[in-house]
């Protein structure tokens, strides 16, 4: 079978931001050393957390920077 590896970044620069994003947001839900974790040996409800909180955070500053909240 194929591999799709359809996996392409719309802002690759944003790749660091984002893993420091999820590395925050894992401390905040009381996962201090994610970076160090396996995640293979988290369950799906722990990895959906951090990837979940991720997606909420994003959508808010998406918000906030359509109603020209997010300016400076």
């Amino acid at each position: 079978m194929a591999s799709n590896n359809n996996t392409t970044k719309a802002v690759p620069e944003a790749k660091a931001a984002l893993n420091q994003m999820k590395l925050e947001i894992a401390s905040e839900l009381g996962m201090s050393n994610y970076q160090q974790v396996d995640k293979g040996n988290l369950t799906a409800r722990q990895n959906g957390y951090v990837g979940g909180y991720m997606t909420k955070k994003l959508v808010e500053m998406a918000e906030q920077q359509m109603a020209g909240k997010g300016q400076q």
